[in-house]
């Protein structure tokens, strides 16, 4: 433990810097060479100095082993539980972004529109959109081209084409383009249902109309199931809301999960919110698309009921144990009433999803198809009830 400089160097390092790093002189060193002969006292500064060094480091020196009396009993270790190797770790985005990049397009719609003096002025939007068919069908929102008189899709590969807006569902804020194009690649819908709140999730999309492709930013979901009202008094239900970044410009444009798989369409955030945005659920866009590709409308079920959300004074005036739902007003020959709903009766869910105004129990209901039954909880002098109805196709 202590190696003795030469004779001319009296102050050298002593070869045990942990002893708070001083110098033992030379002589110092000798002497212990001298008194090492003996066995004995060779053991006992070995001892000494290997506890000096440990209290130099703020270190107790360690005590002498303790020999078992007895062996322990061996315990085997618990299996480890299954986990996604992607749990706790998250991998590069490359190839979830170079998967989905084909299938999302840039859209610049172009209309007229007029200005205090009632001049005519020409407005532009910039927005993003969806594949959704090799033939040329693309899925945005309904508030990217409006009343557009003219809208422009550009392909990841560059080119441009010239857009039909082929068919329009505003409730949900969807509307589909036909451009004059084959073997596109449409993007994946993901299974109903395996989207999760803390999922990881990219947004991609037209941000801000930058060129050089689209923006991608990464998130969670933050929420499942939200209903909001627009600024233009829209309400739109069934949203999947997360902190990936949304700016304008990413409207129409997909959230996908990390298989590359559209769980959303960007449509809104909240502008005095951090990091809120929302996107309508994949099943719904799939839903209202099929159904302007085949119909050039979307076909909405019927299940023969008028209602009015129930808020707090009006339960109170009613002398309802329930605070919030839909009290049908108005029941006429269909399937509600044949499925023995009463005038009165307090909807409070759909399909287990609770419902709490008139315009999101509709939003939720022309979700489904005809032919399609839903459960529709209710409230019935302080007792639920649960109604399977079929629903029918509703009438022209």
């Amino acid at each position: 433990p202590c190696i003795c400089p030469p004779e001319t160097s009296a102050d050298a390092s002593n070869g045990c810097p942990e002893i708070l790093s001083a110098y033992v002189p030379h002589r110092v060193c000798r002497g212990f060479q001298q008194r090492l002969a003996s066995p004995a006292l060779a053991a006992a500064a070995v001892v000494l100095l290997v506890a000096a060094c440990g209290r130099a480091r703020g270190e107790e020196p360690s005590p002498a082993p303790i020999e078992p009396t007895a062996t322990p009993a061996t315990t085997a270790a618990p299996p480890a539980a299954e986990q996604d190797p992607r749990d706790g770790v998250l991998p590069s985005l490359r190839g979830v972004v170079e998967s989905v990049a084909p299938s999302v397009v840039a859209i610049n719609a172009r209309s007229v529109g007029y200005d205090f003096f009632l001049r005519p002025v020409t407005q532009r939007a910039s927005g993003t959109g969806v594949v959704v068919r090799p033939d040329g069908y693309v899925v945005t929102n309904d508030h990217v081209v409006g009343d557009a008189s003219s809208v422009v899709v550009t392909l990841s590969d560059g080119r441009t084409f010239d857009a039909e807006i082929a068919g329009r569902y505003a409730p949900s804020d969807i509307a589909l383009l036909k451009i004059d194009a084959d073997g596109l690649i449409p993007l994946p819908f993901s299974a109903s249902g395996s989207l999760k709140v803390g999922d990881w999730v990219v947004a991609m999309g037209n941000a801000l109309g930058l060129e050089g492709g689209p923006t991608v930013t990464i998130g969670i979901v933050s929420a499942l199931g939200r209903t909001i009202t627009t600024g233009g008094g829209a309400t739109l239900a069934d949203l999947v809301q997360t902190d990936a970044a949304i700016n304008e410009g990413n409207s129409g444009g997909p959230l996908v999960n990390l298989d590359g798989e559209l769980v959303g369409l960007n449509t809104t955030i909240i502008a005095q919110a951090q990091g809120i945005g929302f996107a309508v659920s994949s099943a719904l866009v799939e839903r209202y698309a099929s159904d302007l590709i085949e119909f050039g409308r979307v076909a909405r079920p019927y299940i023969g009921l008028g209602g009015e959300t129930l808020s707090k004074s009006l339960a109170t005036s009613l002398g309802l144990d329930v605070s919030s739902g839909i009290i049908v007003a108005v029941l006429g020959d269909g399937p509600a009433a044949e499925a023995g709903m009463e005038v009165g009766d307090v909807i409070v869910a759909l399909d287990g999803r609770p419902v709490t105004t008139y315009p999101q129990f509709l939003s939720l209901l022309w979700g489904y198809h005809a032919g399609d039954t839903v459960d529709v909880s209710i409230v019935r002098e302080d007792e639920e009830i649960a109604l399977p109805i079929p629903l029918i196709q509703r009438p022209e």
